[in-house]
């Protein structure tokens, strides 16, 4: 028997794009010591007919060291979660939470208000509301046949009963 199976998700490959793209957006100015501490920042951008929604997980951090610009149409965010220091004496059995600098930048496909941006941040969630220019809104464009529309009646028949 024969198996067919789906090809072509190009899954692997895109997850290694996005792995090579942070890794070239944090090689920066400081590079190479900064780097070492240094982590990308996971995004999720989603698109609706008005406005780009961005939000980023960043648990830990005060919001006033969360830097975030827009020039042009690019969106960076940068800042810093501090290392907990208190534990000299005691060993760790496990330490998975992150700690260092982080920098995330993407360009959006089209054009923002920069004036208009909100940002909140709420149990260590950063959304960011990019409002596109009003030029870039989709334009729902009805298309005309040239011919008058007709209703077509029709009547309702009885099955003949046997």
């Amino acid at each position: 028997m024969t198996m067919l199976t789906r090809w072509g998700s190009g899954r692997e490959v895109r997850d290694l794009q996005n792995m090579m793209d942070r890794f070239w957006e944090n090689f920066g100015e400081d590079w190479p010591p900064a780097y070492a501490g240094s982590y990308g920042l996971p995004l999720d951008v989603i698109e609706n007919e008005d406005e780009y929604v961005v939000k980023a997980s960043i648990p830990g951090i005060d919001p006033d060291h969360i830097d975030v610009t827009v020039t042009n149409n690019t969106l960076t965010i940068k800042g810093e979660v501090k290392s907990d220091q208190d534990v000299d004496e005691n060993r760790y059995h496990l330490r998975e939470r992150r700690f260092g600098r982080f920098t995330r930048t993407i360009s959006l496909p089209n054009r923002i208000q920069a004036d208009q941006i909100e940002a909140a941040y709420e149990a260590g969630i950063l959304t960011l509301h990019l409002p596109k220019t009003e030029e870039v809104k989709p334009k729902r464009i009805p298309v005309h046949t040239g011919v008058a529309s007709k209703t077509v009646e029709g009547k309702f028949q009885k099955e003949p009963t046997k």
